[in-house]
Formats: C-alpha cells, sequence, structure tokens
C-alpha cells in the first residue's frame, strides 16, 4: 500500500491502520524527518515525494511496485486549505491550490493505474464537504476538489474493467494541525460546530477509516464513490441554521 500525504493526522491513523492489518506499507510525505519518524515507528518504509510535483509522484509509485513486486492500493492524503473570496485570491495561490489537490490526484491515477494494470488495485483520493456545497470563502478549494471529484469518477469508469477501484472520501472538518487556525477562537470553534448537525468537528479515524474501507480487498465490488464523511455538512441543515 502506497500512502502519501502520511504525515498528516489522517496519514498516520491510515498508516497504523494499515499495519495492524498485516498491510505493507510505503508511506510518503515531502518532510523527510517526520516520515522517516513515522515508518520507524510504524514498521513502515518511508519514501520522500512532494505530490505537487508530477515526477516525484510518478518515481514514489515505481519505486514501491518495483521493491514490493506489485501495489495493491494507493492513497492521496495530502491537502490543504485556503479560505479567500475569489477576487482575493491571487492568481499564484489559485494554482498552488490545484497543483497539491488536483494535480496531484491526476499524477497519482496517471501512474498507479499503470503499476496496478496487471492485479487490479484500489485508489482512495479526498476531497471536501465544500466540493458538495456552496459555503462561503472556499472557491479555491471547492473548485479543485470538484474536479478531483469528476477525476475520479470518470477513472473509476474507465479502469473498472481491469479491476482497478477508484473511490473519494469527503470529509467535514477534521480537528488536525492544518485546520488548527480555523479554531483558534472559542466562537470559530463553536461556529464550525454549528456547522456539522452530528455536532462535532471530525477526527483523523473517522476519515482513516473510511479510507481503509475503500483499500480493503474484501470491499471489491465498491468504485466510482464520494463518501461524506462530515457529521452531515454537505447534505444536511446545520444547527445554526
Amino acid at each position: 500500500m502506497l500512502v502519501l500525504g502520511a504525515t498528516g493526522a489522517v496519514g498516520r491513523e491510515t498508516v497504523a491502520r494499515l499495519r495492524a492489518a498485516g498491510a505493507t506499507v510505503v508511506a510518503g510525505a515531502r518532510d523527510a524527518a517526520a516520515v522517516t519518524e513515522l515508518a520507524e515507528r510504524s514498521g513502515a518504509e518511508a519514501v520522500v515525494v512532494d505530490v505537487t510535483d508530477g515526477e516525484q509522484v510518478a518515481a514514489a509509485v515505481r519505486g514501491a511496485k518495483e521493491r514490493h513486486g506489485r501495489l495493491d492500493g494507493a492513497v492521496l492524503l495530502a491537502g490543504s486549505i485556503l479560505l479567500k473570496p475569489v477576487h482575493l485570491t491571487k492568481d499564484e495561490e489559485f494554482e498552488e491550490v490545484l497543483r497539491v489537490n488536483l494535480w496531484s490526484a491526476f499524477w497519482l491515477l496517471k501512474h498507479a493505474v499503470r503499476a496496478m494494470e496487471q492485479e487490479g488495485g484500489s485508489i482512495v483520493l479526498v476531497s471536501t464537504a465544500a466540493a458538495g456545497t456552496g459555503l462561503p470563502n472556499h472557491e479555491a478549494i471547492a473548485a479543485a476538489k470538484s474536479g478531483l471529484e469528476g477525476l475520479a469518477r470518470s477513472a473509476a469508469a474507465t479502469y473498472a474493467p481491469r479491476r482497478i477501484r477508484v473511490n473519494v472520501v469527503a470529509p467535514g472538518l477534521v480537528e488536525a494541525k492544518m485546520s488548527a487556525r480555523l479554531f483558534a477562537s472559542e466562537s470559530a470553534k463553536q461556529a464550525s460546530l454549528a456547522m456539522h448537525p452530528i455536532g462535532r468537528l471530525g477526527r483523523a479515524d473517522d476519515v482513516a477509516r473510511a479510507a481503509c474501507f475503500f483499500l480493503d480487498p474484501a470491499n471489491d465490488w465498491v468504485t466510482g464513490q464520494i463518501l461524506g464523511v462530515d457529521g452531515g455538512l454537505a447534505h444536511l441543515k446545520g444547527r445554526g441554521g
């Protein structure tokens, strides 16, 4: 199994769950020290990879296949958050959001399907609830993740005959380092809570369990799905209105 974006909260939880299930895991991230520490603690193999660089993604996929003989699953957990209205978003900011959240998915799909063409496998991408509902100031990330969802659905149709499954997890707001500034104050946290009908923010294990469900070969009749793991954010009214 190849896990890219492995050193974030969701990535660490996903690696731990896969290792506990007995999977061989190649954990990839751009921070060499962090991914090495994760590998030493979890028993995964570390690889340094920046998902905004297509050549590095290709090398990570190719290396995992060459070292272990096959690639049964790949999950992309890297991402970013940019909260700005479109008129205040700089071109270079939008480009960066696309590279982190959409181009990275394109590159993983492009190379992973080649690595899986003989034995089949499962590819899991991560979107956001903002792709399924209009949220203020989410224009850049919503555009990128909506593109990711369309990419995943089409790829699922293209590669189903080769027994390659493509699915997406679409979380709501998850408590993690990347999102910490969004609830820096108690009022901001309460506003975020009110958006989620279930009444709590997401946890890393909520998303990791969903990713592992899609990666599990026992679920090989599931493909082309966008699974909302969002406390109801995308499709239900929040407690605030």
